[in-house]
């Protein structure tokens, strides 16, 4: 799976998917300072699920139906870096399939998954 986290999320969680086997490429490392129209553009040319803690994106592609290959909205304010990236790791390797294409959230205790 093809992944693009912008900069906004934690290293840890980078660092934990890389290490399961995940193709993540980290906007931070390639792009800062990226707004999210570009953002979106370089996950969609690239194939990749947007992994995001913006809400902006939630708009992108809800209000203005901008095109995307799926997006995760990470909604874990408050946990440590390290415990996000062990949910997130999770969640990923639990509902691969049903991720391309869908707009995704993940809260601590919910995950909600629209096509």
């Amino acid at each position: 799976m093809k992944l693009l986290a912008d900069e906004g999320i934690d290293k840890p969680i980078v660092d934990r998917l890389r290490q399961t086997g995940f193709d993540v490429h980290y906007i931070l490392e390639t792009n800062p300072g990226a707004e999210d129209e570009l953002i979106l553009s370089i996950s969609n040319s690239e194939e990749r699920i947007l992994l995001t803690q913006d809400k902006d994106s939630g708009e992108l592609v809800y209000r203005l139906h901008s095109s995307h290959s799926g997006v995760i909205l990470i909604r874990l304010a408050g946990l440590s870096p390290n415990i996000k990236a062990a949910i997130v790791s999770k969640m990923l390797s639990e509902h691969r399939s049903e991720l391309q294409n869908a707009f995704t959230i993940l809260q601590p205790n919910a995950m909600r998954i629209r096509k």
